[in-house]
């Protein structure tokens, strides 16, 4: 016999912005061939995320998000940047800044407790040929750079010194401090640790699933391990690593809006972020930077919801736009070298060419939509080595191997430049 049957579906939705859980019961019709008239009830258990726009998270009325670690490696990275183009500067000085987290212009940063030169290559899928190379460029700056410029060497082919670029009407153009090989360590240096730090720590450690589901018994037991300046933890662990995460990004900007890195410094800093908003105005990917920041939003409220599938799916999204930044800019800057190498501006090409550079190492901490990096680290080095070969590195390439070149890092991403 064909009758009617009447559901009584409860529903039970968790809205995460509200402080009581709402109930909503639904009477849903449906026909089904039977012997007898069945009332059947059923309850379901739905999270529903109604998300706030800005990164801000509370527990009792306090703010549960704070990242003062990150701002401060983040002024750190910043200080060396400009400290690895100081002649006056020693090994001692910028490695004790880079490895000890001490001897900065700001005070501040001394008393932090925190270093850049440990969270460098430093997640467990990092190799660990690529730390050593940052206090190399320490040494070769301090002991070979350095003193040269201090002498009045102009750089040329396979000499160290400083050279100045002199445009077509004969006016002076930008001078860059560079090695034998035309290198500009102070640029190889801060847009190596974009990648090496900065995406290193978020893609590859802090929303990483071996760290934040180490985490999860805590999580689900809400024992709360951190927190912020109150007198009692009141923050999951789970919950601080993903905010760590977020503030390896935004560290230098704010926390209440998708910044795109033009609050703190801009291109002074030492930031992905600032480069961030490079491609978020590039027209193939405007709106990455809003996509990322409401990622990591989501992601925040599942960890919140004990949500774990979401909190991952949301780690992915942030993974692989981020890592496009790396993915744009390494082939972005190879091209900005020829170009600049065809035009006769020099200068202009090692200073191209020495960010294109730190921007190829970080390709390795990069993590696309298969979750996978865009190159590996023995692929990486092969890259870096064909862009330095030779006695003068730099001044040895010519625009068709640099275009080459990024053509196989456009390969190597799926990204295209617009």
């Amino acid at each position: 016999m064909k009758t009617k049957i009447l559901i009584c579906i409860t529903t039970v939705l968790i809205a995460f912005s509200c402080t009581e859980t709402e109930t909503i019961t639904e009477i849903v019709e449906v026909e089904k061939i039977v012997t007898e008239t069945v009332t059947v009830t059923e309850t379901v258990i739905q999270n529903v995320y109604v998300l706030p726009e800005e990164y801000s998270f509370t527990r009792n009325g306090v703010q549960t998000v704070y990242y003062t670690g990150q701002t401060a490696r983040l002024k750190m990275a910043t200080e060396l940047k400009t400290h690895m183009n100081d002649n006056a500067k020693t090994k001692d000085q910028l490695d004790t800044m880079f490895n000890s987290g001490t001897g900065f212009d700001d005070a501040t940063l001394d008393s932090s407790g925190k270093k850049v030169g440990n969270k460098t290559a430093s997640s467990p899928v990092a190799s660990a040929t690529v730390k050593p190379l940052f206090d190399g460029w320490i040494e070769d700056f301090t002991a070979n750079v350095a003193p040269a410029v201090n002498s009045g060497t102009t750089a040329s082919s396979g000499v160290a010194g400083s050279y100045t670029d002199i445009k077509a009407d004969g006016t002076t153009g930008r001078t860059v401090k560079i090695n034998a090989k035309g290198f500009e360590l102070n640029q190889i240096f801060s847009k190596g640790l974009i990648g090496a730090f900065q995406v290193d720590q978020i893609v590859n450690n802090y929303l990483s699933f071996s760290k934040l589901d180490g985490a999860r018994e805590d999580n689900d037991n809400g024992v709360f391990g951190y927190k912020n300046d109150q007198a009692e933890n009141y923050i999951t662990k789970m919950e601080h690593y993903w905010d760590e995460g977020f503030g390896y990004l935004y560290g230098l900007d704010s926390q209440f809006k998708a910044g795109l890195g033009t609050e703190a410094g801009g291109k002074d800093t030492a930031n992905l972020n600032y480069y961030l908003n490079k491609v978020n105005s590039q027209a193939n990917e405007e709106g990455i930077s809003q996509k990322i920041y409401d990622a990591f939003i989501a992601g925040r409220a599942a960890i919140v919801a004990k949500d774990y599938e979401e909190r991952d799916k949301q780690a992915a999204i942030v993974s692989a736009e981020i890592s496009k930044v790396i993915g744009y800019k390494a082939q972005s800057y190879l091209r900005d070298g020829a170009e600049d190498i065809t035009n006769g501006m020099w200068a202009d090409a090692h200073h191209a060419l020495s960010e294109g550079y730190g921007f190829i190492l970080g390709l390795q901490f990069t993590k696309n939509s298969d979750g996978n990096p865009y190159m590996t680290n023995a692929e990486v080095n092969s890259l870096l080595e064909r862009l330095s070969a030779g006695d003068a590195g730099f001044w040895e390439r010519t625009p068709e191997e640099l275009n080459t070149m990024a053509d196989e890092v456009a390969q190597a991403t799926g990204l295209t430049l617009p």
